[in-house]
């Protein structure tokens, strides 16, 4: 019969799971025992607590050696555990992708901050681009015909898209005084595979999907790039493109194709000064346009809704809820935006873009109102604001008309 188990190695063992994640075979490994002799301390840990109905980890006295020790450990696991996820995080992005900018903590471009110029300048078009669903497919003949997509209706709008934008600032500034252009990337940039449905139905899946949203958004930017003489591209993650079952909190960027899609694109305009980024590893980006503060969210984070007041309930209440906590934080801004909603709105507040996709099968079924695929577009004005609300219509105008009624006499 072996020694008996004291209270410090109970404890030391449950610490080394906690910070392993649950991970047996890592917490053995940072102890230096084998996976057989941690499983047998775990075990005696809790029969003893069974057999004494208290929890081995409170009965030592805080001012016992043997608890510090004990505390000591499980810090010192937990900060190995730390360092080790960090240097995957960084081994992604500057090894295996090669990307050298610190695009994750960059500042906004000092041009966002600088008075215009010229004194007929409109100010900083916003052009929010979010919701692609780049490979999956809507079938017409399942929503009453009022909608379309697939990957060459999604390369068309997506082209569309460059050119109305370029067309509607033009209206409002011929001369185009435009000191440069704010892009953001609001997420679900990809259908993905998160529901069985999407699986068997999408054209693309999510690798080939990601690739060819390289080439597509990398030529958006590249047109724009014709006209304006810097862009700034601040990116969120939505929560269509993970390959998790479940959304996760911890590491929610490194699941996500989006933010993969993200790095890609910083990478390949990382030697053009003209083009910025800012990819956050949480779910907020923050910015600011002259004096306006923005915070960048996917807006999946927000549950709720009913059949009268829709989308706009639970995305005002967590609006709330977010100047609540970035106010206790001393991080408030103006104005909130993203997208998840596939709905435009546009308040001083709060600003919801639609989606590329348009309506679906989805939207159809659950009888939610018909919006047509769109992107919104609107201007800071340095000493107005906001100013100018504009959504950039994607779809082609067609004189088709809707399915006739059937009659049966």
């Amino acid at each position: 019969m072996g020694l008996p188990l004291s209270v410090s190695m109970m404890n030391e063992a449950r610490a080394a799971m906690e910070a392993s994640g649950g991970n047996l075979a890592r917490a053995a490994l940072a102890l230096g025992i084998s996976r057989s002799t941690l499983q047998g301390r775990l075990a005696k840990a809790k029969a003893k607590e069974k057999s004494s109905n208290h929890p081995i980890g409170l009965r030592s006295d805080p001012e016992d050696s043997t608890f510090l020790k004990s505390r000591i450990k499980r810090l010192e696991i937990q900060l190995v555990e730390a360092e080790k996820q960090r240097l995957d995080h960084e081994m992604i992005k500057r090894r295996i992708i090669g990307l050298t900018q610190n695009v994750e903590t960059a500042e906004t471009p000092e041009w966002l901050f600088e008075k215009c110029k010229k004194t007929t300048s409109p100010g900083v078009p916003t052009l929010l681009v979010s919701d692609l669903h780049w490979g999956e497919v809507v079938d017409p003949t399942q929503i009453n015909g009022v909608n379309k997509y697939d990957l060459n209706i999604a390369h068309e709008r997506l082209e569309r898209l460059a050119e109305r934008t370029i067309r509607l600032l033009s209206i409002i500034s011929p001369t185009f005084d435009y000191p440069g252009l704010v892009m953001p990337f609001a997420g679900d940039m990809i259908s993905g595979n998160i529901h069985d449905e999407l699986v068997a139905t999408n054209e693309l899946s999510s690798v080939p999907a990601v690739l060819d949203l390289f080439g597509a958004l990398g030529s958006l930017i590249k047109t724009f790039l014709l006209r304006f003489d810097r862009i700034f591209i601040p990116c969120v993650t939505g929560n269509h493109g993970r390959d998790t079952k479940k959304i996760w909190s911890k590491d929610r960027h490194t699941t996500s194709f989006d933010w993969l899609l993200y790095c890609f694109l910083a990478k390949h305009f990382a030697d053009d000064k003209r083009v910025s980024f800012l990819i956050p590893n949480g779910t907020d980006a923050y910015y600011k346009v002259f004096d306006h503060r923005y915070l960048l969210t996917h807006l999946d984070q927000f549950r709720g809704g009913d059949s009268m007041i829709g989308a706009l309930g639970p995305i005002i209440r967590g609006d709330h809820k977010k100047r609540s906590r970035n106010s206790q934080i001393d991080m408030p801004y103006d104005t909130m935006i993203g997208g998840h909603w596939h709905q435009y709105i546009h308040l001083n507040r709060l600003i919801v873009n639609s989606s590329l996709k348009g309506y679906d099968e989805y939207a159809f079924q659950g009888n939610f109102p018909f919006e047509i695929p769109q992107q919104a577009l609107w201007l800071n004005h340095p000493k107005h604001s906001i100013t100018f609300r504009m959504p950039v219509q994607v779809e082609k105008i067609s004189s088709t008309k809707s399915s006739p009624w059937v009659s049966v006499k």
